[in-house]
């Protein structure tokens, strides 16, 4: 369920949702408790806490149309919230683009596994895309267990800081819900068309403490920047912009410590390679080094990555994704070198994967992408969109991959 806002931002939409506040006191006290029965009576069984949505939906247009001196009794604030607000099928149109991150609870699992807390790009009515978060553990045979989808989609709530504008966010999941099915829709209006793609790591800061750090694009129907996403609960989340160069461009991945002494990420500045970048702000991005071109027949139209570089005894390995002929999107890898990842030490000339067979229909036909893998053990563990329908998993060993460079 989600806000319906009648274009707050013109007189006309004003007026508008004035006349239909006044329609609705019109109606008599027997009218309006039978339509809102009705209402309840259709979405009740359908969402989380229907009830408290309709009334905190009513604060919010109260607020908006200075209704706070008007007698009004708590069914017909319920029956305003409810014309005031509208179902929404977040992921209706498409699923895809995971990352995967240790969970930050791995209290009451047996030895040998791990809770994991996946990331995933939801695409709803009008194209409008948001994060969904679910949470599964991997067992030390490599079994993999998905939590079951809750009945309930939750959507985080946030209101912008008056003293950012537009610029930050600080959303938080509500106390009762579950962190899978949770959602984070736009809210800011450069986030307006989507919150697109994140990659989630988890990030170690100087002193050892352990936050988890994504970046993301946001995209207001008409322009593109990229953001950060941080939290170390999974409960409150802080939604930024970068500055920069560098930050007016999607596909950013973090890695997950700093680097003699300096943030670095993995970018795509000009949409075909990939650069290496230093900053000493994490909030702020100039132009890097080019490291990677396209190379192999598989990705020659373009390359990026497929999320945060990931620590291993050899150096950082890089996941990529290479675009060839018909856009066909295939997942490689590459190692750069641990003290200086600007130095390429390998990579591989063909795919780890592509689409192939019924992997290629779908929303977007022939498109294999991630938006980052993990470690376990000798493995990586690495969710995958598959033509941006549905989301498949492959554990790829570390040893075979570093051998195929």
């Amino acid at each position: 369920m989600r806000p319906f806002h009648l274009a707050w931002q013109n007189e006309q939409g004003l007026a508008r949702a004035h006349r239909i506040v006044e329609d609705v006191l019109a109606l008599d006290m027997r009218t309006a408790r039978a339509e809102l029965a009705l209402v309840l009576r259709d979405f009740e069984a359908r969402h989380w806490q229907t009830r408290k949505v309709f009334k905190a939906r009513f604060k919010e247009v109260e607020a908006q149309l200075g209704l706070a001196e008007r007698r009004i009794n708590e069914d017909r604030k319920q029956l305003i919230g409810a014309y005031f607000c509208h179902e929404y099928s977040y992921a209706a149109a498409a699923l895809m683009n995971p990352s995967v991150v240790p969970h930050p609870d791995q209290s009451g699992i047996r030895r040998g596994s791990y809770r994991v807390l996946m990331s995933l790009r939801a695409v709803g009515e009008g194209h409008i895309s948001s994060i969904e978060f679910r949470e599964g553990i991997i067992g030390p045979d490599h079994r993999f267990d998905l939590a079951p989808q809750p009945p309930f989609a939750t959507a985080a709530n946030g209101v912008p800081d008056p003293a950012s504008g537009d610029e930050a966010i600080e959303v938080r999941r509500h106390r009762d819900s579950s962190l899978s099915g949770t959602v984070i829709f736009p809210v800011t209006p450069a986030q307006a068309n989507g919150i697109e793609d994140l990659r989630l790591t988890a990030f170690t800061d100087d002193d050892g403490a352990r936050q988890w750090i994504g970046t993301y694009t946001a995209y207001s129907g008409r322009a593109i920047r990229s953001e950060l996403l941080r939290t170390r609960d999974f409960r409150t989340f802080k939604l930024e912009p970068m500055r920069g160069e560098a930050a007016r461009n999607k596909g950013m991945a973090l890695f997950p410590r700093k680097v003699d002494g300096s943030y670095m990420m993995i970018g795509r500045q000009d949409g075909e390679n990939l650069y290496l970048l230093r900053s000493d702000d994490i909030e702020r991005w100039e132009q890097g080094e080019r490291i990677l071109e396209p190379r192999h027949p598989w990705e020659l139209i373009q390359i990026g990555n497929c999320g945060p570089p990931i620590e291993i005894e050899e150096g950082w390995l890089l996941l990529t994704h290479g675009v060839g002929a018909m856009r066909k999107y295939s997942i490689g890898a590459a190692l750069l070198d641990k003290d200086d990842p600007s130095r390429v030490i390998g990579r591989t000339a063909q795919p780890i994967l592509s689409p192939a067979d019924e992997d290629r229909e779908g929303y977007v036909p022939n498109v294999v992408y991630s938006c980052g893998a993990m470690r376990v053990g000798g493995d990586l563990f690495m969710p995958f969109g598959v033509a941006d329908s549905s989301v498949g998993f492959a554990f790829v060993s570390i040893a075979e991959l570093l051998r195929a460079m």
